[in-house]
């Protein structure tokens, strides 16, 4: 019959992949022995590795602790050599790019880690986008530190609770984050690297069930990517603004009647069940997050070969004044990534421009295009020059 002959060829599917005999639990045997030298010599090689990591932050070190050596250009080298390696090795059984990016991250990060691991500030409470975004850039082995506003990221970072503070500054659907911009410009912390995420809104409630959800809530950011969804499914249910989407989260938890936009990461924190997976507006909805610290922490990054160069700048209030702006971008070749403005709340219709730039600080093309940039600036002030994530 077809039935039979469908099974007989799922069957005849399968059976590279059962033992026939004992032959054949021989040859699994035999290649779980393989499999136990493989790690065994892994096991060898990530020692080696930490101990060589070591020796550089001693060598580096002035104070003994290993954030000496934490080098965002170095990383970013090898994690675009990893990658290389990968491509070399296509069709002979090689991991996915994302999964060799992740692991040699998370090889990276416990070598750091070894004396005193970085302390990360990042917007709480746990299960956030922010300390996802934490954990990409600098590894499971960094100690992320919740906070309660971005306000608060900043002022740990600037008082040395924290080596490093992650921030979100721009979304793909709603734009610019305005207070991580304003707290760029008004401290001296300084952007030394970035991170991209993919967000997916996932709505959350405490029942498994959209059933009698009077209220969504969210930071701001969130309800405002997901509001098709929401007008569609749940027309009257209130959306109430919270301080990040894991505090939405979490607030879910106390009522079954409220419901929470956040990540699959704060399902699994706080014990809800997710009703509509990936709900946001835009597919591919993404959020941009810098990395900030002391400038005494960790001075501009060296050239890693793919690098970004963050500014704010004012000019005159004239005719042709931006014109002018970008003129010297152009002149010297340097394109431009992002031009982003703010009021300067003086009351008299200024603006901060925030731009992003291809190419490092230190590069004649990229150095030739500022200095002529900073000349027609009333103000000028460089955020960070960096690495460029693979």
């Amino acid at each position: 019959s077809a039935m039979a002959a469908k099974k007989k060829t799922q069957q005849r599917g399968r059976t590279v992949l059962k033992p026939k005999g004992k032959a054949g639990a021989a040859a699994i045997e035999s290649l779980r022995g393989q499999i136990d030298r493989v790690d065994r010599d892994l096991h060898d090689l990530l020692n080696e590795r930490a101990r060589l990591a070591r020796q550089v932050g001693i060598s580096k070190g002035q104070q003994g602790r290993l954030v000496d050596f934490y080098r965002p250009e170095r990383e970013s080298q090898v994690l675009r050599l990893a990658l290389e390696r990968n491509a070399a090795a296509r069709g002979k059984g090689a991991l996915r790019d994302e999964e060799i990016v992740r692991l040699f991250r998370e090889i990276m990060s416990a070598c750091l880690a070894q004396e005193e691991p970085l302390k990360i500030g990042f917007l709480g409470p746990e299960g956030t986008f922010s300390q996802s975004a934490v954990y990409k850039h600098f590894g499971h082995s960094a100690r992320a530190l919740s906070l309660a506003s971005i306000d608060e990221v900043f002022r740990a970072v600037d008082a040395g609770a924290a080596d490093f503070g992650v921030a979100p500054v721009e979304n793909s659907s709603e734009g610019a984050i305005s207070r991580t911009l304003d707290l760029l410009l008004d401290t001296d912390l300084k952007i030394t690297g970035e991170v991209a995420l993919v967000i997916k809104h996932h709505l959350l409630t405490k029942s498994g069930t959209l059933d009698g959800v009077t209220r969504v809530m969210a930071h701001p950011q969130a309800l405002a990517q997901c509001q098709t969804w929401l007008t569609q499914h749940l027309p009257h249910a209130e959306r109430r603004a919270v301080s990040s989407n894991a505090e939405g989260a979490r607030l879910a938890t106390t009522n079954p009647a409220w419901a929470g936009l956040a990540s699959e990461r704060a399902a699994s924190q706080f014990g809800l069940h997710i009703v509509a997976h990936a709900i946001q507006d835009e597919a591919t909805n993404r959020t941009r997050f810098a990395v900030i610290c002391l400038p005494q922490t960790l001075a501009t990054p060296p050239v890693s070969g793919k690098d970004c160069t963050s500014l704010v700048v004012s000019v005159p209030n004239k005719p042709g004044a931006v014109h002018d702006l970008l003129m010297p971008l152009k002149n010297n070749g340097v394109s431009m990534t992002r031009f982003e403005s703010r009021p300067a709340k003086s009351g008299q219709w200024e603006y901060y421009f925030y731009i992003d730039i291809q190419g490092h600080i230190s590069e004649p093309h990229v150095a030739a295009a500022l200095q002529e940039l900073q000349g027609l600036c009333a103000f000028y002030k460089v955020l960070g020059s960096y690495p460029i994530p693979e």
